[in-house]
């Protein structure tokens, strides 16, 4: 099965960087806010998201979370890694139909207790949308023969 893991701790640097695109469907925010139970009607109902702030429905800001989650758990560190803390802060609205970002880079790594922070941003067209820092657990290289 190590042909299914992720990078291990020793094959990550600081400054290492990944990211995930994808472009938020109406199916994507309906989806979400039924898993979610999130229903807030600024995601779900036209007429009340254009008398807010927003003047349009707008995507859950967990949904970009959950975009970092993707990065994380499929692109660096990959599978294998276990996510375990995000500090995040909403920047700015995403609409459907956006296509958000979402990047993590290297800023530590502790071999000791095998952890890699990573600062992870969503952004669309270049804004930010999301900031926030994560921590994964990494695997070390199994030794031959062990």
């Amino acid at each position: 099965m190590q042909e299914l893991h992720g990078f291990y701790l020793e094959d990550l640097s600081i400054g290492q960087s990944a990211s995930y695109a994808k472009t938020i469907t109406e199916a994507d925010v309906v989806l979400f806010a039924g898993i979610s139970g999130d229903d807030n009607p600024v995601h779900i109902n036209a007429e009340y998201a254009a008398q807010t702030m927003f003047k349009d429905r707008i995507v859950h800001g967990m949904f970009s979370a959950a975009l970092i989650s993707a990065v994380l758990g499929t692109r660096m560190p990959g599978p294998g890694a276990i996510y375990v803390d995000q500090q995040i802060s909403f920047k700015a609205p995403v609409y459907i139909g956006d296509t958000v970002t979402a990047t993590a880079t290297v800023i530590d790594i502790n071999p000791e207790r095998r952890r890699v922070t990573l600062e992870t941003i969503c952004s669309v067209k270049g804004k930010v949308v999301a900031q926030g820092v994560a921590t994964n657990m990494v695997d070390r290289r199994p030794v031959e023969g062990k």
